[in-house]
């Protein structure tokens, strides 16, 4: 097997650790190109070739991890066509379809996992397009991630990430009512924030209930029905009471008060 030619542009936060992670793979030749002289230099003292510009990458696949849609789009118009452009940016879901209008080869593949997933090879690589393009891309992907999942056709790597992303900055909108809750208590953020983790770490957070198939209503004969409507019924309770505790402290808590009666419903259950 030839051994994949490879060129990353994009050297940033997160692109920076994606790309050390290729250039420490054996079967792989690295070539990196970002505007910044620093990464650059530190890519090419971990092995791997330093390219003028985009145009100038001599390479069967283009991974791209850059700021924006635009910046994608200016990366795109240097690459040939007929090299497979996977695009690792989170961008608009109709980008990827955008830039394949032509015949160009896409996938999108954004990542969750941030600088720290990157650093150590956990990243989770959500993967759009043809599936002989994903087959093509898969082992250099594997390379920077532990999961690597085909979403579907293109976009469909975009889509799951935003659906991904909507998770975390919902919670961390919750977290910050939580906060003043806790902070108009008189307790200590800090701890607050240990327990947290902790106990996400064992429960899996919100994850904890992503195991159907589908949202639609639960039978009741469903073995779901009964685990659901246990966790319903103790959110239920649970939120009542810090929404009475927040009206008593006078704290202003709008997610807590629409996730109350809309928690069972979003379950499945009624």
């Amino acid at each position: 097997m030839n051994t994949p030619r490879v060129g990353f542009v994009g050297l940033g936060n997160i692109g920076r650790p994606m790309a050390l992670r290729l250039a420490a793979t054996d079967d792989i030749d690295l070539q990196v190109y970002d505007v910044a002289p620093a990464p650059v230099a530190e890519l090419v003292a971990a092995g791997a070739t330093a390219a003028g510009s985009v145009a100038e990458l001599g390479v069967d696949v283009v991974c791209v991890m850059v700021r924006d849609d635009d910046q994608v789009r200016a990366v795109a118009a240097d690459v040939p066509d007929d090299t497979l452009l996977v695009i690792h940016s989170t961008v608009a879901p109709g980008t990827p379809a955008e830039l394949a209008a032509t015949g160009r080869r896409v996938l999108d593949a954004p990542v969750s996992g941030g600088a720290m997933g990157a650093a150590d090879g956990s990243l989770a690589i959500m993967v759009g397009g043809a599936e002989a393009d994903f087959a093509a891309a898969r082992p250099v992907l594997e390379a920077m991630g532990c999961k690597v999942v085909h979403a579907g056709p293109l976009g469909s790597g975009t889509r799951m990430k935003l659906a991904r992303n909507l998770i975390h900055f919902v919670a961390f909108t919750a977290v910050t009512e939580a906060q003043r809750l806790a902070e108009a208590a008189d307790l200590d953020l800090a701890v607050l924030g240990e327990v947290v983790r902790h106990t996400d770490a064992i429960t899996g957070g919100p994850g904890a209930i992503m195991y159907r198939t589908t949202t639609a209503p639960i039978a009741e004969d469903d073995f779901w029905h009964g685990v659901l409507a246990h966790v319903a019924a103790l959110g239920e309770k649970d939120l009542g009471l810090a929404v009475a505790l927040a009206d008593e402290l006078g704290v202003d808590v709008p997610l807590a008060r629409e996730a109350l009666p809309r928690l069972a419903k979003g379950l499945g259950l009624r």
